[in-house]
C-alpha cells in the first residue's frame, strides 16, 4: 500500500468567525494511488487524527499510535486502498498535526492557547477542500465519516455539493440534541474548573490533567450503552491489583473499587497523555454549534445542491446520535431528491458500534461505495407512504458476519 503523510501548509487561513491565523497547517495521511476519479475522503471522529489505518513509523508521524479505522480502512477492506485513493486529514483545532491551540503562534512564539480562533465544522470542511487543492483532487469519489466526522460528511454535501459524488454519514445527526449538549458543558466545565487549566495558559506546565480526565470519562459514558455496560461490568469489583487514580473520600476504603471506575479512569489516564484540554473545548464547541440546516430554511434546503447519492448507516443501542435522528436525516436527503439508503444496524454497543464492529460497518460501505444506493447491501430505504413503512427494518449482525 502506497503512503503519503505530511503536512501542508495551507498559508493564512480566515476562519468562519472572522479571525485569521497566518499560517494553517494541516496533517494529512493518503493510502493508494489517485486515478483521477477515485479519492475517498475519511472524516475522523471528534479526537481521532489522519492517521486512520496502519502503517509502518505511524507513531512518529501522526501522534496518535493506534490507527483509528484499521479494520476499514485498507488493503482489500472496505474502504480498499487497492481501489481507492483514501485521504485524513487532522482539523483545525485538534492537537495531531494540524493548527490549533497548542500550536505556536509565530506572531508570539508561543503557544496560541485561547488565543486560538473558534473553530467551526465548517472551518475544517473548507480546510479539507484547499487541502485537497494542494494534492490536485478536484473531486471526490466520496466522503465518510463517523459521529462528528459525519457532519462533517454532511458539511460537503452543503459546502461543496458539486465535488463529492457520493456521502456516508455514520452513526450522526444533523445537530447535537439537548441532552448530549448538557453532557458535553459538564465535561468542557471539568477542565475549565480545573485550577491548573489557567485560563487557557498552561502550556508551561502543570497541565489540567484531572479536568481533562473527568471529560473524557463523561464522553466514554456517552458513547457505551447501557446494555454494554451492564455486560462488561456489571457491579463486578476491580482486581485487587487495581489502583484508585483520582482522590476518594475516606469512607471508600469500605466499599468495592469497582470494574466500570477502573475502566473510566485507565482511559482517562492514557488520553490525558495524548490529548491537549484546549482542544477537547474547541473540538466539542464546534460539534455542539454544528446545525445542517444554519443559513438555510431547512435541512433538505441545506441539501438542495447536492445531487449524489446517500448512505446513512445507524445502530440502535446508540443514544449519542438515535436512529431517530438518523431517519430525519435521511428523510431531509429524500425530500432533497437524494437517492438515499438508511441502514440500522442491531447492537448493543451504543455509539462506538461504527468502531468496533467492521462486520456490520464494512459490507454495506463497501457496496455503497462500488455501486451505490441500488447495489448497497441490506438497503432499508423508508417509504413515506404508510405509517408502517417508518418502522425500521434492523439489520442483525449475522447478516454482516465476515
Amino acid at each position: 500500500m502506497e503512503v503519503e503523510r505530511g503536512t501542508v501548509s495551507l498559508g493564512e487561513f480566515e476562519f468562519e468567525c472572522g479571525e485569521s491565523i497566518p499560517e494553517l497547517e494541516v496533517a494529512y495521511e493518503a493510502y493508494g494511488e489517485f486515478t483521477g476519479d477515485n479519492a475517498v475522503l475519511v472524516c475522523h471522529a471528534l479526537t481521532g487524527s489522519a492517521h486512520v489505518t496502519s502503517h509502518r513509523d505511524a507513531t512518529e508521524t501522526s501522534g496518535q499510535a493506534r490507527a483509528w479505522w484499521d479494520d476499514i480502512v485498507g488493503p482489500g477492506k472496505a474502504i480498499d486502498t487497492n481501489e481507492y485513493y483514501v485521504v485524513c486529514a487532522n482539523v483545525p483545532g485538534s492537537c495531531y498535526g494540524t493548527t490549533g491551540p497548542a500550536s505556536e503562534n509565530p506572531e508570539t512564539g508561543e503557544p496560541y492557547g485561547t488565543d486560538f480562533p473558534p473553530v467551526t465544522i465548517g472551518d475544517w470542511t473548507d480546510a479539507q477542500r484547499e487541502l485537497l487543492d494542494e494534492l490536485g483532487i478536484p473531486a471526490l469519489h466520496a466522503v465518510v465519516g463517523g459521529s462528528v466526522g459525519g457532519m462533517n460528511v454532511l458539511e460537503w454535501a452543503k459546502r461543496h455539493p458539486d465535488h463529492v459524488d457520493r456521502i456516508a454519514p455514520i452513526a450522526a445527526a444533523a445537530r447535537v440534541d439537548s441532552q448530549c449538549l448538557a453532557f458535553d458543558a459538564i465535561a468542557r466545565r471539568a477542565i475549565t474548573t480545573d485550577p491548573d487549566w489557567n485560563g487557557g495558559d498552561y502550556y508551561a506546565g502543570p497541565d489540567p490533567d484531572d479536568g481533562l480526565a473527568l471529560a473524557r470519562q463523561i464522553g466514554h459514558v456517552m458513547y457505551l450503552s447501557k446494555a454494554s455496560m451492564e455486560k462488561k461490568f456489571g457491579r463486578r469489583a476491580a482486581g485487587r491489583d487495581a489502583m484508585r487514580s483520582f482522590p476518594a473520600d475516606p469512607a471508600a476504603s469500605f466499599f468495592p473499587y469497582r470494574d466500570v471506575e477502573s475502566y473510566l479512569d485507565y482511559q482517562a489516564e492514557r488520553f490525558v497523555e495524548r490529548f491537549d484540554a484546549n482542544s477537547y473545548l474547541y473540538l466539542t464547541r464546534a460539534m455542539d454549534n454544528y446545525d445542517l440546516a444554519s443559513g438555510f430554511e431547512s435541512d433538505s434546503d441545506a441539501l438542495a445542491a447536492f445531487d449524489g447519492e446517500a448512505l446513512v448507516m445507524s445502530f440502535t443501542a446508540d443514544w449519542h446520535f438515535t436512529v431517530d435522528q438518523a431517519e430525519t436525516l435521511a428523510e431531509s436527503l429524500r425530500d432533497a431528491d437524494v437517492e438515499t439508503a438508511h441502514h440500522v444496524v442491531e447492537s448493543d454497543h451504543g455509539h462506538d458500534a461504527f468502531l468496533v464492529e467492521p462486520g456490520n460497518v464494512g459490507p454495506p460501505l463497501s457496496d455503497f461505495l462500488a455501486d451505490g444506493v441500488d447495489g448497497t447491501a441490506v438497503s432499508d430505504t423508508v417509504d413515506d407512504e404508510t405509517e408502517e413503512s417508518r418502522e425500521f427494518a434492523p439489520v442483525h449482525n449475522s447478516l454482516f458476519s465476515t
